[in-house]
């Protein structure tokens, strides 16, 4: 599979009406085809097969080079998988993506699949610290959204434990951001939490909350109400 016959299957599948629906929705002048993501969700899978690392990664190069918004979304969904023996590559590759981030679609799209490889190899996290302070909005953002299978265990090792800490120390320094996304991906990764760790979210809230502003604080208590309270917050600090 080469990029012009990838990119060739997805203009294929496209609608120039939802292109144009979707254009003028994320605002970007960047070329639209109109095609739904599970469409590309499935090319994407189709593609994978027979295909080694390396050739994936080139596939899903030459797809984010097109600067087709579809393009680079399947280029995303052609790494998802969990277990990809060698991921070094593709871990690569999400790096070099990340400075040319530069909406909330596509970038969360490239972060989930980014998620499946700090996952297989958790000290990967590390190397996003220094996101957090970047200048560019959406290198900041990626660090929330990549970690947050870290919300989602209902029984942490203790390495995940201090993976979710440093997580949410993150989020703290970030709590004063005034950017828009990057509260609501603070919003986010709280409100997840708190289906699995509703003390640490109400320590954090009870603590960093009033910097929030009010849609992000109320976004992330949302579920809280329904939650019990297993520790009392002030043993988690």
């Amino acid at each position: 599979m080469t990029g012009e016959e990838a990119l060739a299957a997805i203009a294929g599948l496209g609608d120039p009406e939802r292109a144009a629906g979707s254009a003028a929705y994320h605002k970007t002048t960047r070329p639209y085809l109109g095609v739904r993501v599970p469409d590309l969700t499935e090319l994407a899978k189709g593609w994978r097969v027979g295909l080694s690392v390396p050739e994936r990664v080139n596939l899903a190069s030459a797809l984010w080079k097109s600067n087709i918004h579809e393009a680079r979304v399947a280029a995303a969904k052609l790494l998802v998988q969990a277990r990809i023996a060698g991921d070094g590559p593709v871990w690569d590759f999400f790096l070099r993506c990340v400075p040319d981030f530069d909406g909330w679609s596509i970038a969360d799209h490239m972060s989930d699949a980014a998620a499946r490889r700090l996952v297989a190899d958790p000290a990967r996290v590390a190397e996003l610290e220094p996101w957090v302070r970047s200048p560019h909005l959406w290198t900041r953002r990626a660090a929330l959204v990549t970690t947050l299978p870290w919300t989602k265990q209902n029984h942490p090792k203790p390495g995940d434990l201090q993976i979710r800490d440093r997580v949410l120390g993150w989020a703290a320094e970030l709590a004063d951001d005034r950017e828009w996304f990057i509260q609501k991906a603070i919003a986010w990764w709280l409100r997840e939490l708190s289906h699995h760790d509703p003390d640490r979210t109400r320590a954090w809230l009870a603590t960093h909350g009033h910097r929030l502003k009010p849609f992000a604080r109320k976004e992330a208590a949302r579920h809280l109400s329904q939650a019990p309270t297993l520790v009392a917050p002030q043993q988690r600090v």
